[in-house]
């Protein structure tokens, strides 16, 4: 979309989810957080164990942006559900490949002078494949690369959207995603043996659905109170903090399409291009992130500066990475890709 087109505020919910993410990796994994740690022990558990929520800023954006592509007005917007569902797999995983065979020759180059449990090891055949097909997770495959496992589970929570559009036409499909969150919430997602399915995570993806149709709808109390229901039920069910995160980001969803004031302030360039490229830095971030581990670790492993402005670089290499990373290979204005039409599926 042009900058005046694109909806309010998901670009800076996108950017502000793939900054977290990113530093909850630098955090997660060393070896400079480990030096970090010990001046800024506060900062350093406060990334290693919240921020990784912003997956659920993800979650819910996934399904507010797949209403958004197909069902806009509540009703199936496409009648080729396979081609929807194929396009979807080729945005995902041709980003992702490129990310993770740079990953694999990082982790290559660095394995003989970086002892240190983040870095992958040597990938079979089968493994590639695996991940090639966003099946890692459900063949028990290792992730090649961080954050690997959450654009597996995208996939699947498309491709039970669409289905579920396909299959229950007119309002009854409404009822249908209501009932599956609701399953979800109350069931799949308190049990850690659903996580590499759709299921444990439709819950926040379907919030992000209502959100749309609450965006929208004249009657958009109705959704409001649905995705507050949900929310509060789950929550006294079994009280998650991320899932109290997912309800937020779902009712700011709705407050930034229906108020003026995030498109006034949340429409910068800065804010739109970081949003764009978002899906990029998420997949690029960890082989900069090892790469720079690697080398200063290399040369000041105690040195606490070092190790501090190290982490800061990497954030910094990340963001420039991911954007060589969306020009050169994600974004449908890629040379290599030449004229194309505009995509079906949201982005």
């Amino acid at each position: 979309m042009a900058p005046a087109q694109r909806l309010p505020g998901v670009d800076a919910l996108k950017g502000l989810g793939s900054v977290l993410i990113v530093w909850h990796h630098l955090a997660f994994y060393g070896p400079m957080s480990d030096v970090v740690h010990g001046a800024a022990p506060a900062l350093m558990d406060w990334l290693y164990s919240y921020a990784r929520m912003a997956v659920q800023v993800f979650l819910v954006l996934g399904g507010f942006l797949a209403a958004y592509s197909l069902a806009p007005e509540g009703g199936a917007s496409f009648r080729q559900p396979l081609r929807l569902i194929l396009q979807r797999y080729r945005r995902l995983a041709l980003p992702l490949v490129v990310a993770v065979l740079i990953t694999v020759l990082v982790a290559a180059m660095v394995r003989p002078w970086l002892p240190h449990g983040s870095v992958p090891g040597s990938p079979s055949l089968w493994q590639l494949l695996a991940h090639l097909f966003l099946l890692q997770d459900l063949v028990g495959q290792d992730a090649l690369s961080a954050g690997i496992w959450y654009v597996a589970i995208d996939f699947q929570l498309f491709a039970i959207t669409v289905l579920i559009l396909t299959l229950v036409r007119g309002e009854r499909h409404r009822w249908l995603v209501l009932a599956l969150a609701a399953a979800s919430l109350l069931l799949f997602n308190r049990h850690t043996g659903f996580d590499t399915t759709g299921l444990y995570f439709f819950g926040a993806y379907a919030l992000g659905m209502l959100a749309w149709w609450a965006s929208r709808s004249e009657r958009s109390v109705r959704w409001l109170l649905a995705i507050a229901g949900l929310g509060a039920v789950a929550l006294l069910l079994d009280f998650r903090g991320r899932l109290l995160v997912a309800v937020g980001v779902a009712l700011v969803l709705v407050w930034m399409q229906r108020s003026p004031w995030p498109q006034r302030w949340l429409q910068q360039t800065w804010v739109l291009r970081l949003g764009q490229m978002s899906y990029s830095v998420f997949l690029i971030h960890f082989p900069v992130c090892l790469l720079v581990n690697a080398v200063v670790t290399h040369f000041w492993p105690v040195q606490l500066a070092a190790n501090a402005l190290g982490m800061l670089a990497a954030f910094g290499l990340s963001l420039l990475a991911g954007d060589a990373l969306y020009r050169w290979v994600e974004s449908p204005r890629a040379r290599w890709r030449g004229v194309r039409k505009p995509p079906l599926v949201p982005q």
